[in-house]
């Protein structure tokens, strides 16, 4: 089972030449080259993710009665059809008042939610459960807020799960030492293969190549996975990058 998350960064005017609409076919084409079963993205507008729907074949798009408008920023699950059929899920926002479109509490820069489903795998009927999400990126408060939320809805689950986003703190920060406790049941994929912490593990980059900041972008999952492999994909085309981050890949076994 091939597992990815990648922040597509948003559609900014402000960006120029590394705009989406010169970025949106290297996104597609990351993730066809790769082909992973279960993608994860953030910070997807919804005519962003319309493009990866119309030009993903075999993908289907778990949003379900989702609000759609165009100043969100959607942290979104995408599953192979032919691998998994879809049985429940829904949005979240990460407030005191969740199911409220665009909520926000304790000053979080921005609304910040998670998106969550049950899939089952259509070979064996096992479900796995799986979410979505990006945390704020300025106030590291709301940022643990925000993240006790999630772990507080993922002890409800029972089951493979698999917890993946965009997180904006670095591996050991409360937020990770919180989502990968005991009480969460939750592992980072990266440490289980017990790669470094260093440079060459770093996943933002600023459309520039050049590794920056901390391994912020995550792939959690619940002990039913053995974890295989590992990849940073850095894939560009003449020095041009499809995000500001690079996907992060996992390969895992579900038991």
């Amino acid at each position: 089972m091939r597992i990815m998350t990648f922040n597509i960064r948003f559609d900014n005017p402000a960006d120029d030449a590394y705009g989406w609409d010169y970025r949106r076919d290297m996104v597609c084409s990351v993730i066809k080259r790769y082909d992973p079963c279960i993608i994860g993205t953030q910070e997807g507008k919804w005519h962003q993710l319309v493009y990866l729907m119309d030009h993903l074949s075999g993908y289907s798009i778990h949003a379900p009665q989702r609000i759609i408008d165009e100043s969100s920023q959607y942290p979104t699950l995408f599953y192979s059809s032919d691998q998994f059929e879809s049985i429940e899920g829904a949005d979240r926002w990460l407030s005191r008042t969740p199911l409220v479109h665009r909520s926000s509490d304790w000053n979080s820069t921005f609304p910040r939610m998670m998106s969550w489903g049950r899939i089952i795998r259509r070979h064996d009927q096992r479900d796995l459960w799986v979410a979505v999400t990006h945390l704020d990126h300025a106030n590291p408060d709301a940022r643990l807020q925000q993240a006790s939320l999630l772990a507080d809805f993922v002890k409800q689950w029972n089951g493979p799960s698999i917890v993946m986003g965009d997180f904006n703190d670095h591996p050991g920060s409360p937020v990770h030492q919180l989502l990968t406790s005991r009480g969460t049941g939750l592992h980072d994929t990266w440490q289980a293969l017990g790669r470094p912490e260093n440079e060459e593990s770093m996943t933002h980059h600023g459309f520039q190549g050049v590794p920056q900041k901390t391994r912020m972008d995550w792939i959690l999952v619940s002990r039913h996975f053995e974890i295989r492999d590992a990849m940073i994909i850095r894939d560009h085309w003449q020095g041009s990058y499809p995000s500001d981050h690079y996907p992060y890949v996992v390969e895992a076994e579900c038991a």
